[in-house]
């Protein structure tokens, strides 16, 4: 019993010896930057996509135990990632984002089935552009005073990229180029551009739009720039720096005889031109009145202090002053008006209007910009009536203000009349120019000595139409870019605009043409730009002309022409006709080598030729302008040139460099081969001389030697036939054989042709002409009868000489046989005045002889 447990003890322990003795398994190490091993500092960029293989564990078993890897998160994380248990190839289960979440927890375990080794990792989460800007603390809103320096700081915006390095930084600039406005691009203070100035009576907003943008990063693989835009109101705060306006000028006023002192006469009407923030005004009556006449002081009415029994003039004429105080009640500015003031005697009521409810002296009415021709103006119900009778109740209608936009009907009323108002001139309504027109209708008496008047202000209010096109700066564009430019380069920026407000005005850039094909232009900002992909070219195209339309969002719109000029770049290295060159070159005349450069301006496609080597030196110059190639002035013979030469020859070798004169410059280097010979050696030998001529281009030898031996050829066989055809028809031409012809004894006459006697005295010497003996048909006539035969002899077979090695002729003749001679020099011609030396026969044989030596002597 006691062994028996002994021997489960001793199993036992030694199964924990075995357990003890088996060695846990372990992840490599691989360092930083390694995509495999224990993810030791590893990270990972947000844009990564879902379902990509992001990493592989990889560890091993000291046992060679088959391993499994696990990866495990915290309970209140997110599983970002996944482990294949056999391979260890973890992927991306879930989208990161590094805004949110820059580290990830993690932790992987290798397992061989009984050992299980844990670690805990910390995966980085990279940073990717994928936020836009985005402006804080909006709306934004300034009040700025209208005399507020130019230059200075109105407002900060502030936007905020939560990206990092240049994806975070934020720059801003402003949507609109021709705000008075300008913003710095780094820190997004608002200013006010130098020279520009604030006016609270012509604008008291301005709406400044202004753009932030991110410096770009990459997002899956591509460069992006993320963009916000913000508006910022500024409201301009009026200021004390317009003087006081009078309303309602011209001032007339009547005094009557039952006036009594103390009435209000006429009451002068002005205000602070500064609307925003107005001060008091204060009138007073500088000069005129002579005391007869007082004004309020705050309210401008004018009120007569005597009985109009008192007055000693008939007319006054008042100048009343208003006064601009300022808050602390020091006067500001000041402004004067002349107000005329009749005394009458008769009882008058002037013209007074009406609209619906009674007495009125405003009339306003809002309407369309542009309206049509000859409207009439419905909107304004204007009555008007004076309650004299008479001709006191005569009075003219006129509108005082901008001339020719409208006009009154009636002109002339007599006590009352409806007042009706036309339009006249419709493209003078134009909300772009003026968005409020102000008018005074002015009833004035015809017939009365004190022309009673009165006045009714008629305001418009115009709304907007879109009655504009959008108009571009300038008609023509000219540009100018390197051929060089790389495809999305910026050539040039045109600008239209739309005076329209609202969407009317915004205006959409569009290109069209032959020449638009390469180029972009950008809809918003009219930037005009290559394409992508542009390749340009000066040499294959120099210019493009295209054009450019501007067009608002109802289709109205104008077009612009573009011309653009590529600048030549050097690009094109000079190029010679052969690498090789072969020239013949007469002693005193210059040979010339050329090589093009296809650049398509100066001095890009200028050359300039030098000699870079010869051996030896010192014997050639060249024109570095027209690659002209001379000997120089101190060889003037070949002899000269052999003494110079080792082998005596008088063929050169030239290397020779042709360089243009673009920045950089390009050259091209050719071999020149020059044939020296002298003028004496051509004129010892015409052909020779032409065959040196032509020896750089031996075909123009051999077609001119082909030439001229078919025109040889041709003429023999010409004069042959015409010879032949000419004997046939005299019977001179027979079949060879003896004929013997019987006919009456004549009396002696000359023959045609005396027969040669001597091969040394005639001109053909390689031929010999073999007389016969005369038949008794044949009269030997003496050589100084010059009459030809009417019927000459016919001629004897011709007989053949012996060869003697030289080319065999044999030609029949009408005269007897030619045979040849042993080749002798050929003696000079001798001058005869025989019938021998016009036979036809010879003299072509002579001719062809002397050509056909001159042509030994050539080759």
């Amino acid at each position: 019993m006691r062994r028996g447990r002994w021997a489960a003890l001793a199993l036992g322990l030694l199964r924990l010896c075995l357990a003890q003795a088996n060695f846990a398994p372990h992840f490599f190490d691989n360092g930083v930057g390694s995509t495999n091993g224990n993810m030791a500092l590893f990270s990972l960029p947000e844009d990564t996509p879902v379902g990509s293989h992001v990493y592989t564990l990889n560890g091993t078993d000291p046992e060679g135990d088959p391993i499994s890897y696990h990866i495990s998160f915290d309970p209140s994380a997110r599983s970002v990632f996944s482990v294949d248990p056999t391979f260890g190839n973890i992927t991306l289960v879930e989208e990161l984002d590094r805004e949110r979440e820059d580290e990830i927890e993690a932790i992987i375990s290798i397992s061989d089935g009984l050992n299980l080794v844990a670690e805990k990792v910390v995966i980085l989460v990279t940073d990717a552009n994928d936020e836009a800007p985005r402006f804080i603390q909006e709306p934004y809103v300034a009040l700025v005073p209208e005399d507020i320096p130019a230059g200075s700081s109105i407002f900060k915006v502030h936007a905020v990229d939560r990206d990092t390095g240049s994806g975070g930084s934020v720059t801003y600039f402003l949507q609109n180029l021709h705000s008075p406005f300008a913003v710095d691009r780094h820190s997004g203070v608002l200013r006010l551009q130098a020279g520009a100035t604030l006016d609270y009576e012509r604008s008291r907003t301005h709406y400044v739009t202004v753009v932030a943008k991110d410096g770009g990063g990459r997002l899956h693989g591509a460069d992006v720039v993320f963009s916000a835009t913000t508006t910022v109101t500024v409201n301009v705060e009026d200021v004390q720096d317009t003087a006081p306006v009078f309303v309602g000028t011209p001032y007339y006023g009547y005094v009557y005889e039952d006036t009594l002192p103390g009435s209000e006469v006429l009451k002068v009407v002005a205000m602070d031109g500064d609307r925003g923030k107005p001060n008091r005004i204060l009138y007073s009556l500088a000069n005129g009145s002579d005391g007869a006449f007082e004004i309020n002081e705050t309210s401008g009415a004018i009120s007569i202090t005597q009985s109009p029994a008192q007055l000693q003039r008939e007319v006054y004429e008042l100048h009343v002053q208003v006064t601009e105080m300022s808050p602390v009640g020091s006067p500001v500015a000041q402004a004067t008006v002349p107000v005329t003031i009749r005394i009458v005697d008769l009882n008058n009521h002037p013209p007074t209007f009406y609209g619906e409810s009674g007495p009125q002296n405003r009339f306003e009415l809002s309407m369309n910009e542009h309206p049509p021709q000859g409207e009439i103006l419905r909107g304004l119900k204007i009555t008007v009536n004076d309650s004299d009778q008479g001709a006191n109740a005569k009075f003219n209608l006129q509108l005082v203000g901008p001339r020719g936009i409208f006009r009154v009907v009636p002109q002339t009323v007599l006590n009352e009349a409806q007042v009706t108002i036309i339009v006249e001139n419709s493209a003078a309504i134009d909300f772009e120019k003026s968005k409020v027109l102000t008018f005074k209708l002015l009833a004035v008496e015809v017939n009365t000595p004190e022309k009673f008047s009165s006045t009714a202000d008629v305001v418009i209010q115009l709304l907007d139409t879109n009655d504009n096109v959008p108009k571009f700066d300038s008609l023509y564009y000219v540009a100018r870019i390197p051929e060089n430019a790389p495809g999305g380069s910026s050539v040039v920026a045109v600008t239209a605009v739309d005076p329209d407000t609202g969407p009317w005005g915004e205006v959409k850039y569009s290109i069209y043409g032959t020449g638009a094909d390469l180029f972009l232009i950008h809809p918003s900002t009219g930037l005009i730009y290559t394409q992508p992909w542009a390749s340009l070219d000066a040499e294959a195209t120099a210019r493009y002309n295209f054009y450019v339309k501007a067009e608002d969002m109802e289709g109205k719109y104008s077009v612009a022409e573009v011309f653009i000029t590529l600048l030549d770049v050097n690009d094109h290295p000079p190029q010679f006709g052969k690498s090789v060159q072969k020239k013949t070159m007469v002693l005193g005349t210059p040979v010339k080598i050329e090589a093009i450069d296809e650049d398509a301006e100066e001095p890009n496609n200028l050359v300039d030729y030098s000699i870079t080597h010869a051996e030896p030196a010192n014997v050639f110059d060249i024109n570095a302008h027209t690659g002209e190639i001379w000997l120089k002035n101190s060889i003037r013979s070949l002899d000269a040139l052999h003494n110079i030469t080792p082998g005596r020859d008088c063929i050169w070798s030239l290397e020779v460099q042709a360089k243009d004169r673009g920045s950089p410059s390009f050259s091209t280097t050719a071999l020149l081969k020059i044939d020296i010979t002298d003028a004496e050696t051509l004129s010892r030998s015409p052909m020779a001389a032409f065959l040196i001529q032509t020896k750089d281009n031996p075909m123009k030898a051999v077609g001119v030697l082909a030439g001229t031996m078919a025109t040889v050829v041709a003429i023999t066989v010409l004069i042959s036939t015409a010879t032949f055809w000419r004997n046939k028809k005299s019977n001179k031409v027979l079949p060879v054989r003896r004929v013997v012809r019987k006919r009456p004894s004549p009396a002696p006459r000359p023959i045609r042709i005396e027969w040669l006697k001597s091969k040394s005295a005639k001109a053909a010497t390689k031929f010999m002409l073999k007389e016969k003996p005369p038949n008794e048909n044949c009269n030997n006539n003496s050589p100084e009868s010059s009459l030809p035969p009417r019927a000459p002899a016919l001629p004897p077979p011709p007989s053949v000489a012996p060869s003697t090695g030289a080319a065999h002729w044999t030609v029949p003749t009408v005269s007897g046989s030619l045979t040849p001679q042993p080749t002798q020099p050929p003696p000079k011609p001798k001058t005869m005045g025989s019938p021998i030396q016009s036979t036809l026969i010879s003299e072509l044989k002579q001719k062809f002889e002397k050509k056909s030596v001159h042509n030994k002597a050539y080759f």
